[in-house]
């Protein structure tokens, strides 16, 4: 048995009090849209997770924490023959999403609702087909810049699980963390595509994180890169 690590990189696990039908979505949908043993409780070995099984052979996609969950469905409405996996551990944003995914009835995406790097701990090397990393907590004070997703900790992880050629999208209004961004990836084993970073990618939507940055007269960045 392996033991598990300290990790805290993400802020709070809970906002205000939970809707009576968010409570209910936690309650009766959530389990069955587990990927697989993740916990550590559960896969204290960290057996890799059975991805062809899951998914039936479909390419496989990763949102590094979904937020309120807009764009995991309108990835997953687009691409019915791909199967998209999030990791979050808000439990509000958790909430959002299930109630998205019943009304859009959507069957291709699957919550680990609790840190990625578990989660990065049982996927398969080379497993996923495309990354996002959408408007991630920014962590403004200098002395949290190490907390921050873009930093080798969770980059090598990442580039582990990600195919060759794997697209890896990042979207901030953060100007130091499209510096940081710029600094991280590429030694990780990261290509940058291009250095347009204010043109939205072609299957954009906006998120509830985007449309307040905009409100509050923050730039979006859009920054793509490829895994080598």
């Amino acid at each position: 048995m392996t033991d598990r690590p300290h990790r805290n990189f993400y802020g709070r696990r809970k906002g205000k009090h939970l809707k009576a039908s968010h409570e209910a979505y936690l309650e009766q949908d959530l389990a069955d849209l587990s990927p697989g043993p993740v916990e550590w409780e559960e896969n204290p070995n960290r057996d890799p997770l059975d991805l062809g099984g899951l998914f039936g052979g479909k390419d496989v996609w990763l949102e590094i924490g979904f937020g309120g969950g807009e764009h995991m469905v309108h990835q997953a409405t687009l691409n019915p023959g791909v199967g998209i996996i999030g990791a979050e551990p808000y439990i509000n944003g958790i909430a959002m999403l299930l109630g998205k995914l019943r009304r859009a009835d959507l069957t291709n995406v699957r919550i680990h609702p609790g840190d990625v790097r578990d989660l990065f701990d049982v996927l398969p090397d080379a497993s996923i087909s495309k990354a996002f990393l959408l408007y991630p907590d920014p962590w403004p004070k200098a002395r949290h810049n190490r907390r921050r997703f873009v930093t080798p900790e969770h980059l090598e992880p990442l580039a582990r699980v990600l195919k060759p050629g794997a697209e890896f999208r990042v979207a901030t209004d953060i100007p130091d963390y499209v510096r940081q961004t710029l600094e991280e990836v590429p030694g990780a084993g990261f290509a940058l595509q291009s250095d347009d970073f204010s043109t939205p990618w072609a299957d954009w939507t906006r998120t509830r994180y985007e449309a307040k940055a905009i409100r509050e007269d923050r730039t979006p960045h859009y920054l793509t890169f490829h895994r080598a």
